[in-house]
């Protein structure tokens, strides 16, 4: 069955092409992410990582076998369209049709898979969590997105007289905080029900309520062009009432899902349902000039006080898989890194801008561990450090800025650069913070009786598969 030409330009008799385009893009793209996601887990780090990597290879950096119209490409400098024109023996003349009707199907599913993801880590950020934990995280978690986001912005406007849109948006790609690659450390370590443990993942979540909140807010300013601080405002406004609107209606939704999820017979009883819901929100969102991302999020939120939570979070795993993969290769395969040559005189800004962005992204949260107060005793470094990686998040940024096309090459470079350097520091260094702290004694205790008290972190294992994809 042809797929539908979404650039539909390009005439019905070549769908088949399209089509083949298609499907070889996406070997590709699941060749590239599962190699990359098996070669970091042999070198004990995130596989969401190889991933990234694994498209800057296959992409406009190295390989050119993923090449996508967003960056300024045509289509001869893919050499997937090359060997489609070689063999259908097709004039040069349609292969532009052709490859933007190619690369607008694999945006859109790019597209689904950060949908997908949102709504995935909606459902493993605990909301119950948050209350155990409370304004300890939630100040770590405020000065965590503060901190960042107002010296990347103003430090690229004043230093590297970037303009406002841009800087915002490389501001907001330093709030994030990757859950799953903090939690993931925290249990290995056996650190995960420790004051520091607790802190840090529930501020992580916080994080993350308030990063996709500033990614909705400067997703819209991307798509006006301009800063009008009466529609800053109302984005502000309206992706909180969403947010926290969802969150309270969702408890009399949650009756209403489990009533349908019963109540039907055939394959995919919970998980359509689920879906079905997700997708409405996201429309919602968008139906209100907000970002689609963030109704995914507020719906995987409403679903994770859902009795059948950890039975929802099986199912839609494969889903995931599926399609997030093909989110985070084609963010690292519009990445054009020959943009950091520093053999070349005219890319020593792009090199000079990713340095400051990450010495912006590890001091902007290091500094949260000192926003903790009334803990004696506490390691501090330990928490700063803990809210230092990007991981996933940090890439979901990235993605939505390429895609918003505000970004220049050079800065969306030095974003890339700042996601990996501090996903990949950030592991080792709590390793040794933690080996270190002579505090250790304080935090099994208080870990122990958390857990005798029944508060220890069940839910709070959110490495779970945003750590393993």
């Amino acid at each position: 069955m042809p797929v539908p030409l979404l650039a539909s330009s390009a005439s019905a008799e070549h769908a088949p092409i399209v089509l083949a385009g298609v499907l070889l893009s996406l070997v590709v793209i699941y060749v590239a992410s599962k190699l990359g996601g098996e070669l970091s887990k042999l070198l004990d780090l995130p596989p969401v990582l190889g991933e990234l990597v694994g498209g800057v290879v296959v992409g406009a950096s190295v390989l050119h076998l993923l090449i996508l119209p967003e960056s300024g490409a045509v289509a001869s400098d893919s050499m997937i369209m090359t060997a489609l024109q070689g063999i259908g023996n097709l004039s040069p003349e349609v292969m532009p049709d052709i490859f933007a009707s190619q690369s607008e199907v694999i945006s859109v599913l790019a597209e689904l898979g950060v949908i997908v993801l949102l709504f995935e880590i909606g459902l493993e950020s605990d909301l119950r969590e948050l209350q155990k934990v409370g304004v300890q995280a939630i100040a770590v978690a405020v000065v965590g997105v503060a901190a960042p986001f107002a010296a990347g912005t103003i430090g690229l406007m004043a230093f590297f007289h970037i303009a406002a849109i841009p800087a915002i948006f490389a501001g907001a790609a330093l709030t994030a905080t990757s859950i799953g690659i903090t939690s993931k450390v925290l249990s290995e370590l056996g650190k995960l029900k420790s004051r520091e443990g607790q802190i840090i993942v529930g501020a992580a979540v916080i994080d993350d309520v308030l990063g996709i909140i500033v990614l909705a807010v400067v997703a819209g300013l991307a798509k006006t062009g301009e800063v009008d601080v009466l529609k800053v405002g109302y984005l502000i406004v309206s992706a909180t009432v969403f947010l926290l609107g969802s969150i309270l209606l969702g408890r009399f939704f949650n009756t209403a899902f489990i009533g349908i999820a019963s109540r039907l017979k055939t394959r995919g009883k919970l998980v359509i349902p689920a879906f079905v819901f997700a997708l409405l929100m996201s429309f919602l969102a968008c139906s209100l000039r907000l970002e689609a991302i963030l109704g995914a999020f507020a719906a995987g939120l409403v679903l994770d006080e859902t009795d059948k939570r950890k039975e929802l979070d099986q199912q839609v795993m494969p889903i995931s898989d599926v399609l997030v993969p093909i989110f985070f290769v084609t963010v690292g395969a519009k990445a054009e890194l020959g943009v950091l040559n520093p053999m070349m005189p005219e890319n020593r800004e792009g090199l000079i801008i990713a340095g400051f962005l990450v010495i912006v992204a590890i001091l902007g949260k290091v500094v949260t561990g000192w926003a903790v107060f009334g803990q004696p005793g506490i390691n501090r470094l330990a928490i700063g450090v803990g809210m230092i990686p990007r991981g996933e998040v940090g890439l979901v940024f990235a993605g939505i800025g390429t895609a918003s096309g505000v970004l220049s090459d050079p800065l969306e470079a030095a974003i890339i650069i700042m996601v990996i350097l501090t996903t990949f520091i950030a592991p080792p260094c709590l390793r040794f913070i933690f080996e270190q702290d002579p505090s250790e004694a304080g935090a099994v205790v208080f870990g122990a009786s958390a857990v005798e008290s029944g508060q220890g972190l069940d839910g709070a294992a959110i490495s779970a598969n945003l750590a393993d994809q």
